[in-house]
Protein backbone atom coordinates (compact mmCIF):
# COMPACT_ATOMS: atom_id res chain seq x y z
CA UNK A 1 0.00 0.00 0.00
CA UNK A 2 1.37 3.57 -0.66
CA UNK A 3 -0.58 6.46 1.30
CA UNK A 4 0.05 9.55 -0.30
CA UNK A 5 -0.66 13.57 1.52
CA UNK A 6 -0.25 17.11 1.00
CA UNK A 7 2.69 16.96 3.51
CA UNK A 8 4.89 14.43 5.41
CA UNK A 9 6.76 14.89 8.39
CA UNK A 10 8.91 11.99 8.27
CA UNK A 11 10.38 13.01 11.91
CA UNK A 12 10.32 16.62 13.91
CA UNK A 13 13.19 18.57 12.77
CA UNK A 14 13.24 17.41 9.76
CA UNK A 15 12.68 19.08 6.11
CA UNK A 16 8.89 18.71 5.53
CA UNK A 17 8.16 16.48 2.26
CA UNK A 18 5.72 18.47 0.21
CA UNK A 19 3.44 15.65 -2.00
CA UNK A 20 5.02 12.71 -0.30
CA UNK A 21 4.79 9.59 -0.23
CA UNK A 22 5.50 6.24 2.20
CA UNK A 23 5.43 2.71 1.09
CA UNK A 24 3.82 0.23 3.70
CA UNK A 25 5.55 -3.33 3.15
CA UNK A 26 3.93 -6.81 3.34
CA UNK A 27 6.53 -7.26 6.45
CA UNK A 28 4.23 -4.23 8.18
CA UNK A 29 7.76 -2.15 7.69
CA UNK A 30 8.13 1.16 5.69
CA UNK A 31 9.41 -0.11 2.30
CA UNK A 32 9.97 3.52 1.01
CA UNK A 33 9.66 7.39 1.71
CA UNK A 34 9.85 10.25 -0.38
CA UNK A 35 7.96 12.58 -3.37
CA UNK A 36 5.08 10.76 -4.63
CA UNK A 37 6.19 11.22 -7.94
CA UNK A 38 9.53 9.42 -7.50
CA UNK A 39 7.90 6.48 -4.96
CA UNK A 40 4.69 6.28 -7.55
CA UNK A 41 7.44 5.61 -10.59
CA UNK A 42 9.33 3.30 -8.53
CA UNK A 43 5.72 1.42 -7.30
CA UNK A 44 3.21 1.53 -10.01
CA UNK A 45 0.96 -1.64 -9.36
CA UNK A 46 0.48 -0.88 -5.67
CA UNK A 47 -2.61 0.43 -4.23
CA UNK A 48 -2.79 3.64 -3.37
CA UNK A 49 -4.12 5.99 -0.77
CA UNK A 50 -4.35 9.78 -1.11
CA UNK A 51 -5.06 12.45 1.79
CA UNK A 52 -3.61 15.66 -0.91
CA UNK A 53 -4.98 18.15 2.12
CA UNK A 54 -3.29 16.46 4.99
CA UNK A 55 -0.36 15.79 6.91
CA UNK A 56 1.54 12.43 7.48
CA UNK A 57 3.78 11.87 10.47
CA UNK A 58 5.06 8.55 12.59
CA UNK A 59 2.69 7.15 15.29
CA UNK A 60 1.86 9.03 18.50
CA UNK A 61 3.76 7.68 21.60
CA UNK A 62 1.99 8.27 24.76
CA UNK A 63 4.50 6.30 27.52
CA UNK A 64 2.15 5.99 30.61
CA UNK A 65 -0.85 5.11 30.22
CA UNK A 66 -2.84 2.58 32.78
CA UNK A 67 -4.95 0.31 30.18
CA UNK A 68 -6.70 -1.47 33.31
CA UNK A 69 -7.76 1.54 35.09
CA UNK A 70 -10.92 3.11 34.75
CA UNK A 71 -10.54 7.19 34.18
CA UNK A 72 -13.41 7.66 36.63
CA UNK A 73 -12.98 9.50 40.25
CA UNK A 74 -12.11 6.43 41.79
CA UNK A 75 -10.47 3.96 39.41
CA UNK A 76 -8.86 1.51 42.14
CA UNK A 77 -12.63 0.59 43.58
CA UNK A 78 -13.91 -0.75 39.75
CA UNK A 79 -10.49 -2.59 39.48
CA UNK A 80 -10.19 -4.18 42.29
CA UNK A 81 -14.12 -5.66 41.98
CA UNK A 82 -13.77 -6.50 38.38
CA UNK A 83 -13.39 -10.22 37.35
CA UNK A 84 -11.05 -10.76 34.04
CA UNK A 85 -13.50 -10.64 32.21
CA UNK A 86 -14.59 -7.59 32.88
CA UNK A 87 -11.47 -5.91 33.35
CA UNK A 88 -9.90 -7.41 29.65
CA UNK A 89 -12.84 -5.89 28.33
CA UNK A 90 -11.98 -2.16 29.83
CA UNK A 91 -8.37 -2.98 28.42
CA UNK A 92 -9.28 -3.59 25.12
CA UNK A 93 -11.66 -0.93 24.90
CA UNK A 94 -9.07 1.32 26.16
CA UNK A 95 -6.35 0.16 23.22
CA UNK A 96 -8.91 0.75 20.57
CA UNK A 97 -9.56 4.66 21.62
CA UNK A 98 -5.71 5.19 21.52
CA UNK A 99 -5.40 3.85 18.24
CA UNK A 100 -8.59 5.97 16.57
CA UNK A 101 -6.47 8.79 18.23
CA UNK A 102 -3.58 7.89 16.48
CA UNK A 103 -1.32 6.89 19.28
CA UNK A 104 -0.16 3.56 17.71
CA UNK A 105 2.38 2.89 21.16
CA UNK A 106 1.94 2.82 24.67
CA UNK A 107 4.08 1.75 27.88
CA UNK A 108 1.44 0.03 30.18
CA UNK A 109 2.95 0.66 33.68
CA UNK A 110 0.57 -0.94 35.92
CA UNK A 111 -1.20 -3.88 35.15
CA UNK A 112 -4.03 -6.67 37.27
CA UNK A 113 -2.74 -10.68 36.79
CA UNK A 114 -1.28 -9.90 34.00
CA UNK A 115 -4.25 -8.87 31.86
CA UNK A 116 -2.72 -6.42 30.05
CA UNK A 117 -0.05 -8.46 28.70
CA UNK A 118 -2.82 -11.03 27.31
CA UNK A 119 -4.30 -8.47 25.30
CA UNK A 120 -0.55 -7.00 24.14
CA UNK A 121 -0.07 -10.70 22.62
CA UNK A 122 -3.54 -10.18 21.12
CA UNK A 123 -2.51 -6.86 18.93
CA UNK A 124 0.90 -8.39 18.53
CA UNK A 125 -0.57 -11.47 16.29
CA UNK A 126 -3.37 -9.05 14.41
CA UNK A 127 -6.37 -10.27 16.24
CA UNK A 128 -7.21 -7.61 18.30
CA UNK A 129 -7.16 -3.79 17.44
CA UNK A 130 -4.71 -1.45 19.34
CA UNK A 131 -1.40 0.22 19.59
CA UNK A 132 1.93 -1.86 20.45
CA UNK A 133 1.56 -2.41 24.17
CA UNK A 134 5.04 -2.59 26.36
CA UNK A 135 3.47 -3.70 29.62
CA UNK A 136 5.33 -3.54 32.73
CA UNK A 137 2.75 -6.40 34.47
CA UNK A 138 2.45 -5.36 37.91
CA UNK A 139 4.18 -2.71 39.80
CA UNK A 140 6.66 -3.80 42.51
CA UNK A 141 5.87 -1.90 45.37
CA UNK A 142 6.06 -2.29 49.28
CA UNK A 143 4.03 -3.98 51.42
CA UNK A 144 0.49 -1.98 51.58
CA UNK A 145 2.34 0.34 49.54
CA UNK A 146 1.34 2.47 46.11
CA UNK A 147 -1.21 0.34 43.72
CA UNK A 148 -0.21 -2.70 46.65
CA UNK A 149 -3.77 -4.24 45.18
CA UNK A 150 -1.93 -4.77 41.89
CA UNK A 151 0.14 -7.76 43.26
CA UNK A 152 3.35 -6.80 43.22
CA UNK A 153 4.25 -6.65 46.81
CA UNK A 154 8.04 -7.13 48.10
CA UNK A 155 10.21 -6.21 50.98
CA UNK A 156 14.09 -6.51 50.96
CA UNK A 157 16.61 -6.88 48.23
CA UNK A 158 15.78 -10.82 47.69
CA UNK A 159 12.37 -10.00 46.77
CA UNK A 160 13.13 -7.34 44.87
CA UNK A 161 15.31 -9.40 43.07
CA UNK A 162 13.02 -12.80 42.51
CA UNK A 163 10.25 -10.30 41.52
CA UNK A 164 11.94 -8.98 38.87
CA UNK A 165 13.09 -12.33 37.45
CA UNK A 166 9.45 -13.91 38.10
CA UNK A 167 8.18 -10.81 35.82
CA UNK A 168 11.02 -11.52 33.17
CA UNK A 169 9.81 -14.98 32.76
CA UNK A 170 6.33 -13.96 32.35
CA UNK A 171 7.38 -11.52 29.68
CA UNK A 172 7.39 -8.36 31.04
CA UNK A 173 8.53 -5.73 28.44
CA UNK A 174 9.46 -2.94 31.19
CA UNK A 175 9.97 -3.30 35.15
CA UNK A 176 8.07 -0.42 37.24
CA UNK A 177 9.52 -0.12 40.49
CA UNK A 178 7.08 2.04 42.96
CA UNK A 179 9.97 4.14 44.14
CA UNK A 180 7.88 6.46 45.99
CA UNK A 181 3.95 7.07 47.49
CA UNK A 182 1.30 7.48 45.76
CA UNK A 183 -2.23 9.80 45.70
CA UNK A 184 -4.19 6.58 44.59
CA UNK A 185 -3.22 4.76 47.83
CA UNK A 186 -3.60 7.12 50.94
CA UNK A 187 -2.34 5.08 53.41
CA UNK A 188 0.50 3.76 51.75
CA UNK A 189 3.68 6.24 52.34
CA UNK A 190 2.92 10.22 51.11
CA UNK A 191 3.45 11.02 47.50
CA UNK A 192 7.16 12.69 48.42
CA UNK A 193 8.15 9.72 50.14
CA UNK A 194 10.27 7.15 49.23
CA UNK A 195 8.77 3.32 49.88
CA UNK A 196 12.11 1.54 49.15
CA UNK A 197 16.01 1.93 50.55
CA UNK A 198 18.66 2.80 47.95
CA UNK A 199 19.89 -0.98 48.05
CA UNK A 200 16.34 -2.08 47.08
CA UNK A 201 15.93 -0.26 43.93
CA UNK A 202 19.82 -1.33 42.73
CA UNK A 203 18.60 -4.85 43.29
CA UNK A 204 15.75 -4.25 41.00
CA UNK A 205 17.42 -2.20 38.57
CA UNK A 206 20.42 -4.35 38.63
CA UNK A 207 18.12 -7.75 38.04
CA UNK A 208 16.14 -5.96 35.36
CA UNK A 209 18.96 -4.55 33.39
CA UNK A 210 20.63 -8.47 33.80
CA UNK A 211 17.64 -9.64 32.17
CA UNK A 212 17.31 -6.79 29.66
CA UNK A 213 14.65 -4.63 30.86
CA UNK A 214 14.41 -0.69 31.13
CA UNK A 215 13.29 0.02 35.22
CA UNK A 216 10.69 3.11 34.79
CA UNK A 217 10.49 4.48 38.73
CA UNK A 218 7.57 6.06 39.76
CA UNK A 219 8.89 9.01 41.92
CA UNK A 220 7.16 12.33 42.69
CA UNK A 221 9.12 13.50 45.22
CA UNK A 222 12.51 14.99 45.39
CA UNK A 223 14.32 12.31 47.53
CA UNK A 224 13.43 9.83 45.54
CA UNK A 225 14.28 11.24 42.41
CA UNK A 226 17.65 11.51 44.14
CA UNK A 227 17.50 7.60 44.96
CA UNK A 228 16.62 6.84 41.11
CA UNK A 229 19.06 9.12 39.94
CA UNK A 230 21.96 7.24 42.05
CA UNK A 231 20.85 3.77 40.89
CA UNK A 232 20.36 4.12 37.16
CA UNK A 233 16.92 3.82 36.41
CA UNK A 234 15.94 4.08 32.58
CA UNK A 235 12.88 6.79 33.64
CA UNK A 236 11.74 8.69 35.86
CA UNK A 237 7.95 8.46 36.21
CA UNK A 238 6.08 12.01 37.46
CA UNK A 239 9.54 13.72 38.90
CA UNK A 240 7.22 16.22 40.77
CA UNK A 241 10.37 17.61 43.20
CA UNK A 242 8.21 17.67 45.86
CA UNK A 243 8.96 17.88 49.47
CA UNK A 244 5.58 18.13 50.83
CA UNK A 245 1.68 17.92 50.18
CA UNK A 246 0.32 20.90 48.57
CA UNK A 247 1.08 23.29 45.23
CA UNK A 248 2.47 25.77 48.04
CA UNK A 249 5.76 26.52 46.19
CA UNK A 250 8.08 26.39 49.36
CA UNK A 251 6.84 22.11 49.05
CA UNK A 252 8.93 22.20 45.99
CA UNK A 253 13.24 21.52 45.47
CA UNK A 254 14.57 21.04 42.19
CA UNK A 255 17.81 20.65 42.68
CA UNK A 256 20.56 21.23 40.41
CA UNK A 257 22.79 18.50 41.55
CA UNK A 258 20.01 15.61 41.14
CA UNK A 259 19.23 17.22 37.66
CA UNK A 260 22.56 17.13 36.30
CA UNK A 261 22.68 13.24 37.66
CA UNK A 262 19.77 12.41 35.74
CA UNK A 263 21.02 14.18 32.78
CA UNK A 264 24.62 12.71 32.64
CA UNK A 265 22.90 9.49 32.72
CA UNK A 266 20.51 10.12 30.00
CA UNK A 267 17.47 9.12 32.53
CA UNK A 268 14.03 10.30 30.59
CA UNK A 269 11.41 12.08 33.04
CA UNK A 270 7.50 11.50 31.77
CA UNK A 271 5.87 14.35 33.75
CA UNK A 272 2.31 13.33 33.88
CA UNK A 273 1.09 16.14 34.53
CA UNK A 274 -1.09 17.05 31.63
CA UNK A 275 -4.91 16.53 32.28
CA UNK A 276 -7.02 19.58 31.78
CA UNK A 277 -4.25 21.62 32.89
CA UNK A 278 -5.93 24.89 30.81
CA UNK A 279 -8.66 24.45 33.44
CA UNK A 280 -6.67 24.69 36.26
CA UNK A 281 -7.22 27.15 39.00
CA UNK A 282 -4.51 29.23 40.02
CA UNK A 283 -3.62 27.71 43.17
CA UNK A 284 -3.18 24.63 41.62
CA UNK A 285 0.37 25.82 40.48
CA UNK A 286 0.39 25.83 36.75
CA UNK A 287 3.04 28.79 36.68
CA UNK A 288 5.12 26.75 39.09
CA UNK A 289 5.05 23.44 36.90
CA UNK A 290 5.82 24.95 33.61
CA UNK A 291 8.75 26.75 35.09
CA UNK A 292 10.05 23.21 36.42
CA UNK A 293 9.34 21.72 33.32
CA UNK A 294 11.44 24.47 31.54
CA UNK A 295 14.43 24.39 34.04
CA UNK A 296 14.64 20.47 33.80
CA UNK A 297 14.84 21.04 29.73
CA UNK A 298 17.65 23.82 30.44
CA UNK A 299 19.24 21.28 32.39
CA UNK A 300 19.95 18.97 29.91
CA UNK A 301 16.96 16.37 30.54
CA UNK A 302 15.10 14.60 28.28
CA UNK A 303 10.98 14.71 28.64
CA UNK A 304 8.67 12.23 27.19
CA UNK A 305 4.93 12.76 27.12
CA UNK A 306 2.52 10.37 28.84
CA UNK A 307 -0.45 11.23 30.78
CA UNK A 308 -1.24 8.93 33.09
CA UNK A 309 -4.10 7.90 31.34
CA UNK A 310 -7.04 6.07 33.33
CA UNK A 311 -5.72 8.00 36.54
CA UNK A 312 -8.21 10.57 37.44
CA UNK A 313 -9.53 12.37 34.50
CA UNK A 314 -6.80 10.96 32.58
CA UNK A 315 -8.21 10.33 29.03
CA UNK A 316 -6.92 7.70 26.79
CA UNK A 317 -7.86 9.33 23.34
CA UNK A 318 -6.07 12.90 24.18
CA UNK A 319 -2.32 12.68 24.23
CA UNK A 320 -2.97 16.36 22.50
CA UNK A 321 -3.05 17.99 26.21
CA UNK A 322 0.66 16.60 27.08
CA UNK A 323 1.96 18.37 23.88
CA UNK A 324 0.29 21.96 24.06
CA UNK A 325 1.74 21.60 28.03
CA UNK A 326 4.90 21.26 26.61
CA UNK A 327 4.07 23.95 24.09
CA UNK A 328 2.76 26.54 26.50
CA UNK A 329 6.53 25.74 28.91
CA UNK A 330 8.55 26.87 26.06
CA UNK A 331 8.83 24.24 23.38
CA UNK A 332 8.16 24.62 19.71
CA UNK A 333 5.52 22.35 18.06
CA UNK A 334 8.11 20.38 16.44
CA UNK A 335 9.80 19.86 19.61
CA UNK A 336 6.83 19.36 21.06
CA UNK A 337 5.66 16.47 18.92
CA UNK A 338 9.17 14.63 19.26
CA UNK A 339 8.25 14.53 23.61
CA UNK A 340 6.08 11.62 21.21
CA UNK A 341 7.78 10.78 18.66
CA UNK A 342 11.39 10.60 17.89
CA UNK A 343 12.47 11.50 22.03
CA UNK A 344 9.95 9.24 23.15
CA UNK A 345 10.54 5.89 20.95
CA UNK A 346 14.32 6.75 22.01
CA UNK A 347 13.39 6.66 25.50
CA UNK A 348 11.54 3.47 25.94
CA UNK A 349 14.64 2.06 23.86
CA UNK A 350 12.60 1.65 20.37
CA UNK A 351 14.56 4.33 18.37
CA UNK A 352 16.00 2.01 15.90
CA UNK A 353 12.25 0.64 15.52
CA UNK A 354 9.46 2.98 15.83
CA UNK A 355 9.39 7.45 16.09
CA UNK A 356 10.24 8.24 12.29
CA UNK A 357 8.79 7.56 9.12
CA UNK A 358 12.14 5.65 7.68
CA UNK A 359 12.56 2.91 5.60
CA UNK A 360 12.99 -0.39 7.38
CA UNK A 361 11.10 1.37 10.77
CA UNK A 362 7.29 0.03 11.71
CA UNK A 363 4.91 0.86 9.54
CA UNK A 364 3.18 3.35 12.18
CA UNK A 365 1.72 6.36 10.45
CA UNK A 366 -0.44 8.87 11.65
CA UNK A 367 -3.15 10.98 9.13
CA UNK A 368 -4.29 14.40 10.36
CA UNK A 369 -6.46 17.12 8.83
CA UNK A 370 -4.09 20.74 8.85
CA UNK A 371 -0.48 21.21 10.28
CA UNK A 372 0.23 20.17 13.59
CA UNK A 373 3.51 21.58 13.14
CA UNK A 374 1.48 25.10 12.78
CA UNK A 375 -0.98 24.02 15.46
CA UNK A 376 -0.82 20.96 17.88
CA UNK A 377 -4.27 20.63 18.07
CA UNK A 378 -4.70 19.64 14.39
CA UNK A 379 -3.27 16.37 16.00
CA UNK A 380 -6.89 15.87 17.20
CA UNK A 381 -8.14 15.86 13.37
CA UNK A 382 -7.06 11.92 12.82
CA UNK A 383 -7.56 10.97 9.43
CA UNK A 384 -6.07 7.96 8.78
CA UNK A 385 -4.07 5.18 11.49
CA UNK A 386 -1.50 2.71 10.42
CA UNK A 387 0.08 0.75 12.92
CA UNK A 388 2.48 -1.70 12.30
CA UNK A 389 1.33 -2.06 8.28
CA UNK A 390 -2.41 -2.85 9.30
CA UNK A 391 -4.81 -0.02 8.07
CA UNK A 392 -7.23 1.07 11.36
CA UNK A 393 -10.52 1.25 10.85
CA UNK A 394 -11.64 4.23 12.38
CA UNK A 395 -14.94 5.61 14.02
CA UNK A 396 -17.34 6.88 11.22
CA UNK A 397 -17.20 9.91 12.64
CA UNK A 398 -13.48 10.48 12.48
CA UNK A 399 -13.74 9.94 8.56
CA UNK A 400 -16.67 11.88 7.89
Amino acid sequence: MLVTAGRVVTAPGRPIIENGAVLIAGDGTIGDVGPDPAVSARHPHVRKVSFPDSTMLPGLINAHVHLAFEATADPVAALRRGDHPVIRETITSHARELLDAGITTVRDLGDRDGLVGQVRDEIAAGTRAGPRVLSAFAPLTSPQGHCWFLGGEVSGEQQMRSAVSRLADSGADVIKVMAGGGRLTPKAAPVWQSQFTLAEVRAAVDAAHAAGLPVAAHAHGTDTMALCAEVGVDTIEHGGWLTGPTADPRCYDPRSDIADLIAARDIAVCPTRSRDWKAWPPEAGLDGLLERLSWMRSRGIRLIAGTDAGVGSGKYDDLVEALTLYEAAGWSTSEALATATTTAAAALGLGHEIGELTAGYSADVLVVDGSPLDDLEALRDVRCVISGGRLHSLPPAATA
